[in-house]
């Protein structure tokens, strides 16, 4: 253990660190030089990400376990590896969102800077060592997602979705900090690698009631069925770079919750919580993937595929094994780089005064633009699980760990799904390709450095489908 007395015990939480400092440095420039030039702010925050990762690659890097702060915070590779995917993904979220926001007259400092803010909050929870701490990674996280969603102020639609976002997390956020008073009270402590020692054997009533409601903060934050009432009017009502945001990046944060609550902390109580998140995961398959069949607006779509997508990742957690979290963790890394992609497509697919949202609105768009058709064609099929792409590989490693846990039942429930699941994304596919395109609906051109990202984007879901064996190799490491 290490004690921050020196730069050599603040070492590992340099990203944190860094990320409160930049936020405010970009704030600061946002308010003396923002009106002046309105691109300096986007540039200014795509290059702190970039100082981000070299800070993180030359300082954050630690060989073990390292706690700091009395107990509070703790980095080990886990971290060190998420923390390099926040920053990442969050580049690529801001660059597809940039020229979208700029044509709608919403380009603004301030959405940077919570961006920031948002990245702060996914970091400590990512590192997280006590209850005290995951509930300021929840807070922070939650506060800045509120605001993006509102980002809009003349979007009644937008508004309207924050609201029932802030309502609902709201209550989850009762839930879990209720949850943990409870687990703090009958246990005597907050940090998370003490209460495994603490968890009698058999548990009390107390705390499995405090359990069920860390369960469904947990499961709310996710998105998972029944507690997902809100994830598909958010998707559809907030403007599309925000949807991209949420979508995509806080992902990592909802993992870690589930990770450093649930299965460091809570481990103790592993048979309990498996049999809570269940039922929760098979209700999640079904409903999010049957109920996207019946979508035509394709953000709403890919909403019930966010869930359907969930319950593949609490699936690697109802296993209850090291393996299992192993296969949730690749799981949520891959979703998140095929999630950024076809929000990436929709952005670019739209104009001003036009929003690419509707499934018919992409008849016929190879004949538009061929590299749009082609990065949609990839991504859909990756994420419908059909090989050679990388979510071929996703599915496969939680059906595996499902076999080798003994879940049958449940092994026979994902493979139905995915199939299911495989028909709403090949009818994209049949609309890019095999439907006849408007009479005119041109696309909007779109700055190169955009279109060369996505290009990467899809080129990552064919590569490392390819080859799975270095990232899979990466996460059986992490969670050894």
């Amino acid at each position: 253990m290490l004690e921050p007395t020196s730069w050599a015990g603040l070492a590992p939480a340099v990203a944190e660190i860094y990320l409160a400092i930049a936020a405010c440095v970009i704030l600061m420039v946002d308010v003396f030089a923002g009106r002046r030039w309105p691109r300096l702010t986007p540039s200014l925050t795509l290059l702190a990400l970039a100082l981000g990762v070299a800070l993180l690659v030359l300082f954050g890097q630690v060989s073990g376990r390292v706690v700091l702060f009395d107990g509070l915070y703790v980095e080990d590779p886990l971290g060190y590896v998420l923390k390099l995917a926040g920053f990442l993904f969050l580049a690529f979220a801001l660059l597809y969102s940039r020229a979208y926001m700029q044509l709608r007259s919403i380009q603004r400092g301030e959405y940077d800077v919570l961006a920031l803010t948002a990245l702060l909050g996914i970091f400590v929870l990512v590192s997280a060592n006590s209850l005290l701490t995951v509930y300021i990674g929840v807070e922070l996280l939650a506060l800045s997602v509120y605001a993006i969603i509102a980002f809009d102020r003349d979007n009644a639609v937008a508004a309207e979705a924050a609201m029932k976002y802030f309502v609902l997390s709201a209550i989850a956020s009762g839930a879990l900090l209720y949850g943990m008073s409870l687990i703090y009270g009958l246990t005597g402590t907050l940090r998370l690698d003490e209460l495994v020692a603490r968890l009698s054997d058999p548990l009390t009533p107390g705390v499995i009631l405090g359990l069920a409601f860390v369960v469904v903060a947990v499961c709310f934050k996710f998105g998972a069925v029944p507690f997902h009432m809100w994830l598909p009017d958010v998707y559809q009502g907030a403007p599309t770079s925000m949807t991209l945001f949420l979508s995509s990046v806080p992902q990592i944060a909802y993992f870690s919750l589930a990770l450093r609550l649930l299965t460091y902390g809570l481990d103790g109580a592993v048979r309990e919580w498996t049999v809570m998140l269940t039922p929760i995961a098979v209700l999640t398959l079904i409903v999010g993937n049957v109920v996207a069949i019946v979508q035509s607006n394709l953000k709403r779509m890919l909403a019930y595929s966010t869930i359907g997508n969930v319950g593949f990742i609490l699936l690697g957690f109802v296993t209850g094994t090291r393996a299992g979290y192993s296969a949730a963790l690749y799981y949520t890394l891959v979703y998140v780089v095929m999630v950024l992609g076809s929000f990436g497509v929709i952005l670019l697919a739209s104009r001003k005064g036009f929003e690419a949202e509707e499934l018919d609105d992409y008849r016929g768009l190879y004949a538009r633009d061929p590299l749009l058709a082609l990065a949609m064609m990839a991504l859909m099929f990756s994420t419908a699980g059909v090989p050679p792409f990388v979510g071929f590989w996703a599915k496969l490693r939680i059906i595996q760990e499902l076999w080798a846990t003994s879940h049958l039942a449940l092994v026979i429930i994902a493979a139905s799904v995915s199939v299911i699941g495989a028909f709403y994304y090949l009818r994209v596919v049949k609309l890019l390709y095999f439907d006849a395109p408007p009479a005119e609906l041109p696309t909007a051109a779109q700055p190169s450095a955009v279109r060369l990202a996505l290009a990467v984007n899809a080129l990552a879901v064919i590569v490392l489908g390819v080859l799975p064996g270095p990232l899979l190799d990466l996460c059986a490491r992490l969670l050894r």
